[in-house]
């Protein structure tokens, strides 16, 4: 199997990746907004437009919003493998891999809880999803 791919760090998601390397999944929050987070990281609020924005620690739980299951092969992948959407706690739409759980829809289902844990490659940490308590 290849090596999964890397994402592109830009200054703007700097902070992003650092905080994943130490555990902390970490979101932007719009200050006019009333700290309202928002996801995917960037410099200004996809609401307002305003730069007045913020970094905040998320909880790193979630509920299972969607998912679809990959039977396609793809660089790094071994299929099947699930690709979800995870809603935070905080109101923030992801888009993850479930980790730890069998990619079968007998294991998955939508609204369940889930955590924050973070796969390694190389230098990198990358947030991705796995049943919440470790229970699939």
């Amino acid at each position: 199997m290849s090596e999964r791919p890397l994402p592109t760090i830009y200054p703007e998601t700097q902070f992003y990746w650092d905080g994943a390397k130490e555990g902390k999944l970490l979101l932007n929050a719009c200050i006019p907004c009333g700290d309202k987070t928002f996801f995917p990281p960037r410099p200004f609020c996809p609401t307002c437009g305003s730069r007045d924005v913020t970094v905040t620690q998320a909880s790193g739980k979630g509920r299972l919003y969607s998912y679809i299951i990959n039977h396609l092969p793809a660089p790094g992948y071994e299929p099947p493998f699930t690709v979800a959407v995870v809603m935070l706690d905080e109101g923030v739409k992801m888009v993850a891999n479930i980790l730890e759980c069998p990619a079968d829809p007998k294991a998955l289902s939508l609204d369940m809880p889930l955590e924050v844990t973070f796969e390694k490659r190389g230098d990198l940490s990358i947030p991705q999803f796995k049943p919440a308590g470790g229970a699939a």
